[in-house]
Formats: structure tokens, C-alpha cells, sequence
């Protein structure tokens, strides 16, 4: 079994199996993250889409400074966020951009029993600035060490906390904005 570096390799080379391997073990880790950003599978496929022929492309420049997973992470993040602004935009230009359409978004990888406590999560984390997002996402949604998430976003462990910690209190002041009732005592 070749390591991920050796797989990057043979794709810059043109090897088609080396890709397919490659997709094969990370397009749901790379699904899934573009889902959390824009929470419509249409889109998240077509992130999915970009962020692999981006790899494809660019396979030949990973300068091996970080791990496969982290430069892959560092892609579809950049990936999402951009697809996520350009879509913002275009929808503020049309005027049809409706920030509650989004409600009703489950992610895929929520069990049954979580379902409505992730779809408020979710409704919450649009108030979120990108890089609180982000780091959100990729510390609580998709389980990357500090250290990793950090890595990917190119900024300082410390930083990373620091984001977590204004994450958690922004979304703590929203979800009790959505929900006033919410874990108070009946009286």
C-alpha cells in the first residue's frame, strides 16, 4: 500500500488509479465539509467536483509541507468558502437570497435522535463569520485535531481556541435568540 504523499505523486504522473484511490478515500470527507457550508447536497457535490479536479490539477505543486489530508482540508475549505461568497453575492444581486431557506437542513452523517438539535446547530452557525466557521466545522463536524484545524487554516493553535471559544458564544447567543424557551424550567 503506497502512502498518500507517493499517491499525490502518481497523479501529478497521470495515474488514473492513483486518483481513484485517492477520491475514493476522502470524497465523503470532502462531501460533507462542503456540506456544512452550504447545507444543499446539489452543492456539495459540485464542491466535491471542484475541489477533486483541483487536486488533480495542482497535485504536481503539493510541496509536502503539511499532510495530504491537511492540503486536501485546506482546498475544500478555501473551496466552500469561496463557492459560499460568490453564491451570497449573486443572490444579493438578484435579491432572492432568503437566509431562512436553510432551516430544514439535515446533514446526512446526524443520527435519527439529533436531527432537530443539528438543524438548529446549523441555523445557528450562519451567523457565524468564516473563519469561526470554519474552525467550528472542522473541530466539532468533522473531528480534526486542534493542531490540524489550525494547519488548515494556516493561523496559531492558539488562534484556533480563540476562534472555538467566540464560535461557542456567538452561536450560544443565537440559538437562545431562535429558541427563548429553550432549556428554561416551566413555570
Amino acid at each position: 500500500m503506497k502512502n498518500e504523499i507517493e499517491v499525490i505523486q502518481d497523479i501529478a504522473g497521470g495515474r488514473g488509479q492513483a486518483f481513484k484511490m485517492l477520491y475514493d478515500g476522502y470524497s465523503e470527507k470532502v462531501y460533507n465539509t462542503a456540506l456544512s457550508y452550504t447545507k444543499n447536497h446539489e452543492e456539495a457535490e459540485e464542491i466535491t467536483q471542484d475541489v477533486f479536479v483541483k487536486i488533480f490539477k495542482s497535485a504536481s505543486t503539493f510541496r509536502k509541507e503539511s499532510s495530504v489530508n491537511t492540503w486536501i482540508y485546506r482546498i475544500v475549505v478555501n473551496t466552500s468558502l469561496n463557492y459560499v461568497k460568490k453564491k451570497n453575492r449573486f443572490s444579493l444581486f438578484k435579491n432572492t437570497f432568503n437566509s431562512s431557506e436553510n432551516i430544514e437542513f439535515e446533514h446526512p452523517g446526524v443520527l435519527m435522535e439529533n436531527k432537530e438539535n443539528a438543524a438548529r446547530l446549523y441555523k445557528a452557525m450562519e451567523v457565524l463569520p468564516a473563519s469561526q466557521k470554519t474552525a467550528f466545522i472542522l473541530s466539532f463536524i468533522e473531528d480534526l485535531p486542534r493542531q490540524e484545524v489550525a494547519d488548515v487554516m494556516g493561523v496559531s493553535l492558539k488562534a484556533v481556541e480563540s476562534l472555538l471559544q467566540r464560535a461557542k458564544k456567538n452561536m450560544r447567543s443565537e440559538l437562545e435568540k431562535l429558541y427563548p424557551h429553550r432549556g428554561k424550567p416551566k413555570k
